[in-house]
């Protein structure tokens, strides 16, 4: 047993105590306790100081250094005190269960230092679905692992306020789950991901693809960024998007489309509509010719299985990325689908991802929003409640939870949440999730970057994580302005200075 920390004062309850300690206690220190059935593990929510001699009675400067002075003096002036939360028996914990006491612990029971030994049998559990992550926050000597089973299985929402380090734990995971070859697509919305070192071979960068043959017209009409309210122009594409034009492909698929625009203009009523359709379609084919592939057969064609594949989304409109988004996430789960049935029985034909897959939707606030409904949001959805049955894992990431629709962040398994200083933000979190308690939430305006609180299903307890950095990377970092600037006006300077030095030829200078 470690030297003891202090005593429990005051009114106990089966779940939350208080303690005078001989030293300032930290928000996220883990302490032991012995009574009931044996030894209890306990987490520092709230900590304070205060001073008898320089408490709030004090009423000018005078007075305050006196009693400065008369405290330094009294060895019993300073009170350290902790608030407690009990999270269970030790020895259940270690097994990953949590059974609190019946009872609440007697006032004077003694408070203890949980042992490094003790922490990391609960916080760095062995086993091939466990990977690091980082450090506990408050004992760097102990590892923080999660459970990426949980993860799959139970989806994962990363929240934090911007430049707080939301970017580096999903390169963490993802290089994590690259070494053991898992399967993971990161919808990569501000190119944060190209460069990530993935090591050899192990991740496959590709830019997002769509093919409009197989869209409704509706979606083609976003993806050519037709207006919604162009009435006239919609009935002229859909009545030019047959099914025999869908099946031209490549640069016929679009000449099948402006010559069957143009036919459906014959009407005086929409020859002008017709007139803007084909303009429209002209200009996406143009512009978007990376993006659009009416050639493409299979959307999953390119994303391959045990890497890590980076879809880029940043030549795209916000429109086109959640049409494309949308796409990706249902052939996902279709395949997935297949892949279970095909466990069950002969199937038709082969899925091209017999093993699960983890999905990462950055920006989640724009792709799955509160108040608007979108493409992606719908199967978001599905995904978060059906990817449990067939292997098809959810990660969102935000730094605006409260623009995020609370259903699909409901259904998050575990939490990763840094610092977020706005009320809302927080408010939003604590609605969606019981894992985090009113005193934890309250924290997260003091966490510095890298910090994270880690709860739900991909650890064994809610826990103030330290997260390793991925020094392999070059994405959210700040640019240096001034940097740039001053090296700008010096090559300014030295082109300037070049071509008034220079002399022609033949040129005799006085």
């Amino acid at each position: 047993m470690n030297e003891g920390l202090g005593i429990l004062i005051g009114v106990s309850k089966p779940d939350q105590v208080i303690f005078e300690s001989k030293r300032p206690v930290s928000i996220g220190e883990y302490v032991t306790m012995v009574y009931g059935k044996g030894k209890v593990l306990g987490l520092v929510e709230r900590s304070s100081i205060s001073s008898d001699a320089l408490g709030n009675s004090i009423r000018n400067y005078e007075e305050a250094y006196e009693s400065k002075q008369v405290a330094a003096e009294n060895r019993r002036d300073k009170s350290y005190k902790g608030h407690v939360r009990i999270l269970g028996f030790l020895d259940d914990l270690k097994k990953c269960k949590a059974i609190l006491p019946a009872l609440p612990p007697e006032p004077g029971t003694e408070v203890f230092e949980a042992s490094t030994e003790d922490l990391s049998a609960i916080f760095a559990p062995s086993g091939m679905q466990w990977i690091r992550i980082g450090t506990l926050l408050r004992n760097t000597e102990v590892d923080a692992r999660v459970n990426v089973d949980k993860v799959v299985s139970r989806h994962l929402a990363v929240l934090a306020m911007t430049g707080m380090g939301k970017s580096n734990l999903v390169s963490l995971l993802a290089q994590e789950i690259a070494r053991i070859a898992g399967t993971m697509v990161v919808f990569d919305y501000h190119d944060d991901y190209s460069m990530l070192d993935m090591g050899s071979n192990n991740s496959n960068l590709m830019d997002a693809r769509i093919n409009p043959r197989l869209l409704s017209a509706d979606k083609l009409a976003e993806v050519i960024e037709i207006q919604e309210n162009a009435s006239n122009q919609m009935h002229v594409l859909r009545m030019a998007f047959t099914e025999e034009v869908k099946q031209r492909k490549g640069e016929d698929f679009w000449d099948a489309l402006i010559n069957a625009s143009m036919a459906a203009g014959a009407d005086k009523a929409y020859r002008e509509a017709a007139s803007k359709v084909v303009d429209k379609i002209d200009d996406a084919r143009r512009k978007f010719h990376n993006i659009l592939d009416a050639g493409m057969a299979d959307p999953l064609a390119l994303v391959k299985n045990g890497k890590i594949n980076v879809i880029n989304l940043v030549e795209l409109t916000e429109r086109q990325a959640n049409i494309a988004v949308s796409f990706y996430l249902e052939e996902l789960l279709e395949d997935r689908k297949k892949a279970t049935r095909q466990k069950k029985g002969p199937s038709k034909s082969q899925p091209r991802f017999p093993a699960p897959v983890l999905v990462v939707i950055e920006e989640a606030h724009v792709f799955i929003p509160k108040d608007e409904d979108t493409d992606t949001k719908y199967f978001a959805s599905k995904v978060a409640r059906e990817g449990r049955k067939f292997g098809l894992g959810l990660v969102i990431v935000s730094q605006r939870p409260r623009g995020i629709d609370a259903n699909i962040l409901s259904q998050m398994g575990s939490l990763a949440v840094m610092r977020m200083i706005q009320h809302d933000d927080q408010a939003h979190v604590s609605a969606a999730t019981e894992s985090l308690s009113r005193d934890l939430i309250d924290q997260l305006t003091s966490l510095n970057p890298g910090e994270a609180i880690f709860a739900g299903q991909w650890v064994n307890l809610p826990t103030f994580v330290k997260v390793d950095e991925v020094k392999e990377r070059k994405m959210g970092v700040d640019q240096k302005a001034v940097e740039a600037w001053n090296q700008m006006a010096a090559i300014k300077k030295v082109a300037k200075e070049s071509s008034e030095s220079y002399v022609p030829s033949g040129y005799i200078q006085d």
